[in-house]
């Protein structure tokens, strides 16, 4: 038996402020937490589904979990980010951990870096194509972000609306599969779309710019080339407000580089928490 047939991923769940929440589960070793960004059908198993086996083989026990309104967690009353970042608290809290590393995609990130700040237990730091987390770049930059933030709040989901959507968050069209477009449709729609719908109204998520300085975690940025979201620029401002920082981009990648760049990825990030 090879070691990936001796690894289980496990769905499971854990009540964090009254929310039954919905996680993942593999590998042993020290916990290494992911959290999936703020897009339409973003979960635990779309989101990471090319990296929890690769990593929990590192070494590992990755630790996935869906946020409030997301994948097969329930609805929130509070559909704020905010509220998000208090729910992260909490469920780790939930889980009992120790000293832990984050990953962190998209909004994700930002949930990340709050943490980080937050929580004295974070170990190291993985930040992943955050125009939410990073400083204000150039007009055009600026720009790219609001448009794609503008697709993403009047995406309806039908499963072609969630294939072009799609290809838009990955560089690779290969990838865009018909179970991939399928999964993202099913975690897109109902429950989760009502959510969508709610999160319209909630605040935009208070700046951390200025804390950021102040971040002790070793921090990995990494980002697409070719993102259509979030501008290759602004994750240079971000390692410069960041100390103890890098910055890997990866060329034929887009939002999603955990995907479009899945091997290297996972081994970057591997490298990067044992070392």
């Amino acid at each position: 038996m090879t070691a990936s047939e001796l690894l289980s991923t496990t769905g499971q769940y854990a009540d964090a402020l009254g929310i039954r929440t919905f996680y993942l589960e593999q590998g042993s070793g020290q916990p290494l937490v992911l959290i999936h960004g703020a897009a339409p059908g973003a979960c635990s198993t779309v989101s990471w589904k090319p990296n929890i086996q690769p990593l929990a083989e590192a070494g590992f026990r990755v630790i996935a979990y869906d946020q409030p309104g997301f994948g097969n967690t329930g609805l929130p009353d509070d559909h704020s980010l905010e509220f998000r970042v208090s729910h992260a608290k909490a469920f780790l809290d939930a889980l009992g951990l120790g000293r832990y590393h984050l990953v962190g995609n998209s909004v994700g990130a930002y949930i990340a870096a709050r943490l980080a700040l937050e929580d004295a237990r974070v170990d190291r730091l993985v930040l992943i194509s955050s125009a939410v987390l990073a400083p204000p770049g150039s007009a055009e930059a600026n720009a790219m972000a609001q448009e794609h933030s503008r697709e993403l709040r009047e995406f309806e989901p039908s499963l072609e609306n969630v294939r072009t959507m799609t290809l838009k968050t990955l560089y690779r069209a290969e990838l865009v599969s018909e179970e991939l477009v399928r999964e993202r449709h099913e975690m897109s729609s109902g429950r989760r779309y009502e959510a969508q719908l709610a999160r319209r109204g909630t605040p935009a998520p208070r700046s951390i710019l200025e804390e950021l300085p102040r971040l002790t975690p070793k921090t990995l940025i990494l980002w697409g080339n070719n993102d259509r979201g979030a501008a290759v620029e602004r994750g240079l401002l971000l390692m410069k407000l960041i100390p103890d920082s890098e910055l890997h981009i990866f060329d034929s990648s887009g939002h999603w580089v955990q995907w479009d760049q899945a091997d290297r990825f996972n081994r970057l990030v591997a490298d990067f928490l044992q070392h």
